[in-house]
C-alpha cells in the first residue's frame, strides 16, 4: 500500500507539472485547440478542427517528416474553407498518387524558410516600400503586403489570399493560417 501511494503521489506531481507547464506556454486557439509553441507544426496542426484538408494533403505528399523537422519554417496555413474555394473535385484529383509532385509543389508553396513573425513580415513590407518578395520552398514567389492591420499574400497568378490567424509560434517556426489557397505558376 506504502508503495502504491508513493508511485501515486510521483504520477499526480507529474502530472501536475505537466498541467501547470502546459498552462505557462503562451498558446492560440485555432480549430478549437490550442497550439503550442513547444511542439513542431505538424504535432499542432493535427489538433486543428479548421486545418484537417490540409493535414490530410501533407500526408499524402509525404511531408509530415519534413514539416517535423528542424526548420524554422514559415507556414502559409489554408483553412479547410480555403480548399472548398477551389474548383470542384481539384482536392480529390490532387490527393492522388498520380498527383503526388503537383501537391508538393502547392504545399510547399505555402512554405518560407525561417521564422517570419507578422511583424518580420511587416517590417520587411515597410523596407519594401508596401511589398515583400518571399521566396518559397517551392522556388517561387509570394508577395506579401498589408491592407490597414490586416495583412495579405499574393501568389504568382495574382491569386491572394488574407492571414486571418498570424503568429501561430512552433518549435520549428510558425504558422499563419490564411483563408485562401495560394498557386504557384505550373
Amino acid at each position: 500500500m506504502k508503495n502504491f501511494l508513493k508511485v501515486a503521489l510521483v504520477a499526480f506531481v507529474f502530472l501536475s507539472a505537466n498541467v501547470a507547464f502546459a498552462q505557462m506556454e503562451k498558446t492560440v486557439e485555432v480549430g478549437g485547440a490550442p497550439m503550442y509553441p513547444s511542439k513542431n507544426i505538424v504535432e499542432n496542426a493535427v489538433n486543428s478542427a479548421d486545418h484537417t484538408t490540409l493535414v490530410a494533403a501533407v500526408k499524402a505528399a509525404g511531408l509530415v517528416e519534413t514539416l517535423q523537422g528542424k526548420g524554422p519554417f514559415t507556414v502559409f496555413a489554408p483553412e479547410n474553407s480555403a480548399f472548398a474555394k477551389l474548383p470542384n473535385g481539384t482536392v480529390e484529383t490532387l490527393l492522388k498518387p498520380e498527383n503526388k509532385g503537383q501537391l508538393t509543389a502547392v504545399l510547399t508553396y505555402h512554405v518560407v524558410a525561417g521564422k517570419m513573425g507578422s511583424k518580420d513580415i511587416a517590417e520587411a513590407i515597410k523596407k519594401g516600400n508596401g511589398k515583400a518578395v518571399l521566396t518559397t520552398v517551392q522556388g517561387g514567389k509570394l508577395t506579401a503586403w498589408m491592407k490597414g492591420k490586416d495583412l495579405y499574400i499574393t501568389d504568382e497568378n495574382g491569386g491572394q489570399s488574407k492571414v486571418t490567424i498570424a503568429d501561430v509560434w512552433q518549435s520549428n517556426g510558425v504558422i499563419h493560417s490564411v483563408d485562401t489557397v495560394v498557386l504557384p505558376k505550373m
